[in-house]
C-alpha cells in the first residue's frame, strides 16, 4: 500500500490532498466543527489573568490528545516485548511519525519535549496555576485509574467531564472513533483555533510569554503542514469501503468536537467570572 503523504509531503500547499471520503465526513460534521473553530473564547484571552484561566482548561485537553495518540499508537504498531510485526505497514509508519513530533519535539531550546512538557513550561512562565494537573499525573504514576486520579487533581469543572469522555471512546476500542476524535477534533481544526489564539496574545501585548507562544506556532505550523493530511490519510486508510466504519468514526468526530466545545464554554465561564471580579490585574 502506497501512503499518498509519504509520496507527496512535497506537494504545493495549495493542492487538496484530502481524500475524498474524509471531505465528505468533513462536510457532513461541518456545523460542529464551525461551532468549535468560532468559539468566542478564543478573542478573550486578552490578559495575564484570562490566559490563566485559559491554560488551566486547555491543558487537560493536550494531556488526552496524547491519550488519544497512544491509543492509536498501541492498536496499530507493536509496543510490547517480546516485538514482532504488528499491523499495517504504511498506518504503522504514520502514527509513529506523528508519534515522534508530540512526543519528542524541539523545544525551541536545543533540546526535545512532548508537548505536554511545552504547555506546562509555558504555565510556569506566565505563573498559571499547574497544581491540579501535577496532582493528576502524580496520581497516575502511582497507579491510580483515571477516574480517581481526576477526583484526587480535582481540576476545574468541565475538565473531568471532557477527561472521561475522551477516555471513554479510547475504551470503546473502535478504531475509527479513536481515530476520528484524534483527527477531526484535534489534527483538522487546531491550527484555526491556535491561530486565532496567536494573534490575539500578539495583539495584547502577551508576546513576552515566548513559551506558550512557541506551543502555539508549532502546533500551527506542525498540523496544517503535516500531521493533518497524515491523520486524514489514517483514517482513510481504517475506514476503507466499510460504512459501518465511517458511520462510527462519523459520530465519534461529532462526539468529540461537541464535547470540546463544552470544554471551551466552561473556560469561556472561568474567563467572564474574571471580569466581573472588581479586583483584576493588568496585563
Amino acid at each position: 500500500m502506497t501512503s499518498f503523504w509519504l509520496a507527496d509531503r512535497n506537494r504545493s500547499d495549495e493542492e487538496d490532498r484530502t481524500p475524498p471520503r474524509v471531505r465528505q465526513l468533513l462536510d457532513n460534521i461541518a456545523d460542529a466543527r464551525e461551532a468549535l473553530i468560532s468559539h468566542p473564547v478564543y478573542a478573550r484571552v486578552d490578559s495575564v489573568e484570562s490566559m490563566h484561566a485559559f491554560m488551566s482548561f486547555h491543558i487537560w485537553a493536550v494531556w488526552d490528545f496524547m491519550c488519544l495518540l497512544k491509543g492509536l499508537q498501541v492498536n496499530l504498531s507493536c509496543v510490547q516485548v517480546p516485538w514482532f510485526p504488528h499491523g499495517d505497514r504504511t498506518l504503522r509508519r504514520l502514527v509513529n511519525e506523528i508519534v515522534v513530533a508530540e512526543e519528542t519535539d524541539e523545544d525551541g531550546r536545543g533540546g526535545y519535549s512532548a508537548h505536554f512538557e511545552l504547555y506546562l513550561d509555558a504555565m510556569d512562565q506566565c505563573g498559571a496555576d499547574s497544581a491540579s494537573v501535577h496532582r493528576f499525573i502524580d496520581a497516575l504514576r502511582r497507579g491510580e485509574d483515571v477516574g480517581s486520579a481526576l477526583d484526587l487533581a480535582n481540576p476545574p469543572e468541565g475538565a473531568r467531564t471532557f477527561s472521561m469522555d475522551t477516555c471513554a471512546i479510547i475504551s470503546s476500542g473502535s478504531l475509527p472513533a479513536i481515530a476520528a476524535a484524534f483527527t477531526f477534533g484535534r489534527e483538522d481544526v487546531v491550527p484555526l483555533m491556535f491561530q486565532e489564539i496567536l494573534d490575539q496574545v500578539k495583539a495584547c501585548e502577551l508576546a513576552g510569554y515566548d513559551r506558550f507562544i512557541y506551543y502555539l506556532d508549532r502546533h500551527i505550523a506542525v498540523d496544517a503542514d503535516e500531521h493533518g493530511p497524515m491523520a486524514f490519510e489514517m483514517i482513510d486508510l481504517l475506514c476503507g469501503d466499510d460504512a459501518e466504519k465511517w458511520a462510527a468514526a462519523e459520530a465519534a468526530a461529532r462526539r468529540h468536537i461537541e464535547s470540546r466545545i463544552r470544554l471551551w464554554d466552561g473556560a469561556l465561564e472561568a474567563i467572564e467570572a474574571l471580569s466581573s471580579s472588581p479586583v483584576r490585574k493588568s496585563a
